[in-house]
């Protein structure tokens, strides 16, 4: 039997969603991260899920005390960027309907991308969850926990907090829920954390004109656009997108779609299995699990993760245009870092929100874990060939963290001041070209730093 849901309209109907929004308050598997045993089929949507465990952390040398912290933070958790993906998934199952051609579990997949749709509508899309939120809070106030005597000696000595973004309204709401954790656990640092300022020539970089270049290579590159194409092009896309439509329609409509057809389904699709985790929250009984196979969602997220390889991330080896760019972010870390050994600055702290265009190029610029093997000529990114993982590199409020100790100074002899570098909170050495202060130790020198990263 047809179901009375009307698809035909719904079309119509997500672009002004609100009344199908039903409040709710996240449920069990929500804000513990995608359950771990799916995180590799989210990409970069993938919620965070800090990769350090309290008292695990390496305790500083005798005599350092902690006296300066910054880092960089990918945005959090957010809605979808538009409707088009849940508007091309909605349009073929409207047709299949009228024509009695969706299976049970097809006939089942209307309402929940219809409630996805609306959840994202009545949030805005683009715009931060209460996932994302939430994500930014537990951040801030891990950080407090791990360096109490920093915020401490802060708010005695009162000391400014920075707060940088890309001024877009995610990254904004991310600086929010952050700082607003960091007072939460400290009621004394409310005052001094100033409020957000934009750069966007440091946190938004791959936008500005000084990267034309950058841009160029993105929209018109051959190289990228055939190795893309080869990749989108395995046979595997197309039975994977076959496989989809095949659990949803009957035979009869299925065997009127193109096989382009197919693919531009089913990867709508998993695009909005990809988000939908992210808004737990607002949209607490969708879930899309059912409709993509574990085999096909990882499929899919391997074609997204090869797009962001060679868009924002190692991509062709001998060829830096996807990274060089965040040299301007690399050098303010250092720079910060500098000002407050020298005195030259007051700050205790200085917090950058941006977005995956800007973290992902600086990991691989880092040589940050999974960051550090681009492809070779004739042998296109495959999950057999390289570790990059999206959901790794650069998942949902991704972070990069930098936190400078002071060591008591020697008689005649200025005060050596040392970095720790936390990745997505996981204590992470710095590429090889870099010494630490002891074997195995993730405690390097700032004049060391200085040296190593400046070298390429």
């Amino acid at each position: 039997m047809k179901r009375t849901v009307p698809l035909s309209a719904a079309v119509a109907v997500t672009l002004a969603a609100g009344a199908l929004f039903t409040a709710g308050t996240a449920s069990a598997r929500d804000l513990s991260g995608a359950s771990h045993a799916r995180r590799d089929l989210y990409g970069t949507k993938t919620p965070y899920a800090p990769q350090g465990r309290p008292g695990t952390y390496e305790k500083a040398p005798k005599g350092f005390t902690p006296v300066f912290t910054e880092n960089v933070a990918r945005h959090g958790s957010r809605a979808m960027t538009d409707g088009g993906d849940g508007a091309t998934v909605l349009a073929a199952l409207s047709k299949a309907q009228d024509q009695d051609e969706l299976t049970d579990l097809g006939a089942e997949l209307g309402p929940q991308v219809q409630s996805l749709l609306a959840a994202a509508t009545k949030l805005g899309y683009g715009n931060l969850s209460a996932r994302g939120a939430d994500e930014h809070r537990q951040t801030a106030l891990r950080m407090e926990q791990r360096l109490p005597g920093l915020f401490a000696d802060i708010a005695s000595r009162h000391e400014p907090i920075v707060v940088e973004t890309s001024g877009v309204t995610r990254a904004v709401a991310s600086a929010n829920a952050f700082t607003g954790g960091l007072a939460s656990g400290d009621p004394a640092l409310a005052g001094l954390i100033e409020a957000p300022v934009t750069d966007k020539n440091l946190l938004y970089f791959h936008k500005q004109p000084q990267n034309a270049d950058y841009q160029a290579y993105v929209k018109n590159d051959p190289d990228l656009a055939a190795v893309l194409a080869e990749i989108d092009g395995d046979p595997r896309t197309t039975e994977a997108a076959r496989h989809v439509v095949s659990r949803l329609f009957r035979d009869d409509y299925a065997a009127t779609l193109s096989d382009e057809e197919q693919v531009t389904f089913a990867r709508a699709l998993y695009q909005l299995y990809s988000a939908a985790p992210d808004l737990a929250v607002e949209a607490p009984d969708v879930d899309l699990t059912p409709y993509l196979t574990r085999r096909d969602a990882q499929w899919f997220a391997y074609l997204d993760d090869a797009e962001e390889f060679y868009q924002k991330g190692p991509a062709f080896s001998g060829r830096t245009i996807t990274y060089r760019m965040a040299g301007v972010l690399l050098d303010d870390l250092l720079a910060q870092a500098t000002a407050k050994a020298t005195g030259a600055s007051p700050n205790g702290a200085v917090l950058r929100f941006t977005h995956a265009e800007e973290i992902e190029p600086l990991a691989a610029l880092m040589g940050l874990p999974g960051s550090t093997e681009p492809a070779e000529p004739g042998e296109p990114y495959a999950y057999g060939n390289n570790p990059w993982r999206g959901a790794e590199v650069s998942p949902m409020a991704a972070n990069i963290q930098w936190d400078l100790f002071a060591g008591t100074p020697v008689e005649g002899q200025s005060a050596t001041y040392l970095v720790r570098m936390l990745y997505n909170e996981k204590e992470t050495a710095f590429k090889a070209s870099c010494t630490p202060v002891a074997k195995n130790s993730h405690f390097y020198e700032l004049d060391e730093l200085k040296r190593c990263l400046k070298q390429d």
